[in-house]
């Protein structure tokens, strides 16, 4: 924490960004720095999630579409059917939503990951866009809190070295 604390408004914004897409959310977590305890930057994590505006969701959610990894569940182990069904039930999602599908799947064993992402893709696509949205939403802030929980362990065991 006290790395996070103490660095420059600059770095600890792009670490953040890391985490979250959305620069007002990581502008908003910069500014109420020190924070006494990784707890309490999670509780104001999840609040600024809580707080994030259309077009910051969109924001974050267009930064995923970025990230340097194949398609959610894609690296699971699962059969060459399985792999094609999910490939398509990305590129539906997308199509129906305009962006990536985010999951959160801390938890999720590697032999589950591929059907639990199928599931939810499908699932999820039924919904009307504003249900989504909200779905989309509470999903990339479960991913920040994650994201955002292991670079401040990271951050600490690196500065106990």
């Amino acid at each position: 924490m006290h790395r996070f604390n103490e660095a420059d408004a600059g770095a600890a914004e792009e670490a953040l960004l890391a985490c979250c897409g959305s620069h007002r959310w990581a502008l908003r977590l910069t500014a109420h720095r020190p924070y006494p305890d990784i707890e309490s930057l999670l509780a104001a994590a999840s609040e600024a999630s809580y707080d994030l505006r259309p077009a910051d969701l969109a924001e974050a959610l267009a930064d995923e579409s970025w990230m340097p990894q194949p398609l959610l569940g894609m690296r699971a182990p699962g059969s060459q059917a399985a792999h094609t069904a999910l490939r398509a039930a990305h590129a539906a999602y997308e199509a129906r939503f305009g962006h990536v599908f985010v999951v959160c799947l801390e938890g999720v064993v590697p032999e589950e990951m591929l059907d639990t992402v199928l599931g939810s893709i499908r699932t999820r696509l039924a919904n009307d866009p504003d249900e989504e949205r909200l779905i989309a939403s509470d999903e990339l802030r479960r991913i920040a809190l994650t994201r955002l929980e292991h670079l401040v362990a990271t951050h600490s065991e690196a500065g106990a070295r």
